[in-house]
């Protein structure tokens, strides 16, 4: 599957992550981050096993965030590490060639280091202000990522505050997809505000303005 398009985000102090999961699958989602940090490892791999089960059954990606041993465990495509996290270098020695490896990156330096390093696509953010991650950086903005998406060969994703309105200056920077959190997991529907998303992402070019 090409990573690309829409890449839902759970949180469970806005939904439960598995009925987040089923409801970004129904509406047509087909990559999703397991992003838990209140709860135990027995926990994080009981729901990961409950995901992976769900996500094979649409033909789904299923990445986890930050734990490699927990992503690995219950047979995830890939994981996605911060900065602070595992080295991407030592992560693709562990997890070998076909694993899926994201590494956020605020900026070009961040972004050219970790495709050197092995990186198979990158989480590129904040896009805009954003109440889910409140140790988030300033916005970096849709200009940012346009130079960031001409410096490096693998896809980019713009994450932070993306939402409906703003979705499609993100992707007419030159991202290949969006990730999202609250504007899905926290929407009434969440089935159809992945529709809806999967619409406006189908009806906007992804290639950079000029």
């Amino acid at each position: 599957m090409r990573l690309a398009g829409l890449y839902v985000i759970t949180d469970s102090q806005l939904r439960d992550p598995l009925e987040t999961a089923r409801l970004v699958l129904e509406g047509g989602g087909r990559i999703l981050q397991l992003r838990e940090k209140r709860t135990t490892t027995r926990q994080l791999v009981q729901l990961g096993q409950a995901m992976r089960a769900l996500t094979r059954e649409y033909g789904a990606l299923l990445i986890v965030n930050d734990r490699l041993d927990v992503a690995l465990a219950v047979e995830a495509d890939g994981v996605h590490l911060g900065q602070d996290d595992l080295p991407p270098a030592l992560a693709r020695r562990i997890a070998g060639d076909r694993f899926i490896i994201g590494v956020s990156a605020e900026t070009v330096d961040e972004a050219r280091r970790a495709e050197a390093d092995g990186a198979t696509y990158l989480g590129v953010g904040p896009m805009f202000a954003t109440a889910t991650k409140p140790d988030a950086g300033a916005p970096v903005g849709p200009e940012r990522l346009r130079l960031i998406k001409q410096a490096v060969a693998i896809p980019v994703f713009g994450i932070g505050g993306v939402a409906p309105t703003n979705a499609r200056a993100v992707l007419e920077a030159g991202a290949d997809g969006v990730c999202v959190i609250s504007a899905i997991v926290g929407a009434p529907d969440p089935r159809a505000a992945t529709q809806a998303f999967m619409r406006l992402l189908a009806n906007t070019a992804h290639e950079p303005t000029p």
